[in-house]
């Protein structure tokens, strides 16, 4: 009894701080693991969770918590990583802006080369354009040459009929009926033409030196004009050499003969020349090579040309064409007639009746008909004391008093006279005295030849 009631006593006089542990046990929830699941008490009451159910409330919870500690970490560094990043986008914009302007610079820079380049390319081009034009000039100096000059050829002409001097053609050789030799005449500047008669400036500038080269098109331009100026200058070297050695020739060939050479031009008809006097201007000192060689030249071809007007008047030509066979010479022979020593005074040439017999020299008819041992003959006179004669004609075609140039036909081989068969007998005579008309015919071949 007394147990009991101790016992109740006790469950009814317990100590407060037991029950104050029961209420908070009671008033905190709690789970308790299960097979199937948890459960969690609270106050009493259980609830109970699947597991799955269970871990996406924990996961959710724990994703919570992250991000409202990521979110409490950006508010609190969100002023710093601002900053960082504005001067991270600062810095790539000034990054940017220095590229851009080195490359406006570096633009510049080759927009300026280039226009330097293209300046200096269009100067170059101007003085080849300028130096074209001027090789253009000369080239038109050179071809207004003379293709050639007079060289005592004659054509032979038809029976009957008068033939005159002809002048051969450039670069051709012709065999002259009057001394059977081959003159070469030296051809002008044909070659020295310009390959190129378009305009350099006709050129595409930009492409073409683009897909050449800037230098290598100049250095080509530049290479064909050099080429061009040396051929003129070989040329007008050629041409100056070929006129002073034709005056030399001309000069000698009067010295060999023993002419004055003085004489002989005042004596030289001037025929239909005049005009006004206009001095030709000697080129200044700082004048090109070209024109004061030109200049020379063209003094040598006023002197060339007078004097082959002079020579003109000397009988240094055959009087008949064909090769040169002498029956007779000059001086001193068996006289065919009578057998005794006699006096030759010209050459006889062999030839046959009716070939034409050619003026070797320009002059005027003194004597056309006949006298005595000649029988039938022509005199010209050549005028300074000189003057050839033709005999043993069988026809006369000109009349005293007529003008004869170089070449003309003043009448046909023969037999007249006193004459053992058909033959030419040709004189030069110098102040009325005989000379050996074969000085004269020597000469005309050293001239011809050389």
């Amino acid at each position: 009894m007394s147990n009991r009631s101790a016992h109740h006593s006790d469950r009814h006089h317990h100590h407060p701080s037991h029950d104050h542990a029961r209420a908070q046990q009671r008033r905190q929830p709690h789970h308790r693991p299960d097979r199937n699941g948890y459960t969690i008490v609270h106050h009493g009451k259980a609830v109970r969770f699947g597991p799955v159910v269970f871990w996406i409330v924990a996961g959710s919870i724990v994703v919570m918590g992250a991000w409202s500690a990521a979110t409490a970490t950006y508010f609190a560094f969100r002023d710093d990583v601002l900053t960082r990043l504005i001067a991270r986008q600062a810095e790539m914009q000034y990054a940017y802006e220095d590229r851009i302007a080195e490359l406006r610079a570096r633009v510049d820079r080759t927009t300026s080369r280039q226009l330097l380049d293209q300046e200096q390319y269009d100067q170059k081009l101007n003085q080849i354009m300028r130096r074209q034009a001027q090789l253009e000039s000369r080239a038109a100096a050179l071809n207004a040459l003379p293709d050639a000059a007079p060289t005592g050829s004659i054509k032979p002409a038809a029976r009957g009929q008068q033939s005159t001097e002809v002048i051969a053609p450039a670069g051709t050789a012709r065999p002259s009926p009057i001394n059977d030799t081959v003159v070469f005449v030296t051809p002008p500047d044909r070659e020295a033409r310009l390959e190129s008669r378009a305009p350099v400036s006709a050129q595409p500038r930009t492409e073409f030196a683009k897909a050449n080269g800037v230098d290598s098109v100049l250095a080509n331009l530049q290479t064909a004009l050099d080429k061009v100026e040396g051929r003129q200058t070989a040329i007008l070297s050629s041409v100056e050499g070929s006129y002073e050695s034709r005056m030399r020739r001309m000069r000698g060939l009067i010295t060999d003969l023993g002419l004055d050479m003085g004489q002989l031009e005042a004596a030289t008809p001037k025929g239909g020349m005049g005009g006004p006097f206009i001095p030709v201007a000697k080129p200044s000192s700082d004048a090109s090579a070209f024109d004061r060689q030109m200049y020379r030249i063209n003094l040598s071809r006023a002197q060339v040309d007078k004097l082959t007007r002079t020579l003109s008047l000397v009988p240094y030509r055959k009087p008949v064409v064909g090769n040169v066979e002498f029956s007779s010479g000059f001086g001193v022979r068996s006289d065919p007639f009578l057998g005794r020593p006699a006096m030759h005074s010209g050459l006889d040439f062999r030839a046959s009746t009716g070939d034409p017999v050619r003026a070797t020299a320009n002059g005027k008819v003194v004597n056309a008909g006949w006298s005595g041992g000649y029988g039938r003959l022509v005199e010209i006179d050549h005028g300074n004391g000189l003057s050839t004669r033709y005999g043993h004609l069988s026809a006369i075609n000109v009349k005293v008093g007529q003008h004869v140039t170089i070449g003309q036909v003043v009448g046909e081989v023969g037999s007249t006279g006193r004459s053992t068969g058909p033959h030419l007998h040709y004189e030069t005579r110098i102040d009325g005295d005989a000379v050996d008309p074969q000085k004269f015919l020597r000469a005309g071949v050293r001239l011809t030849q050389g």
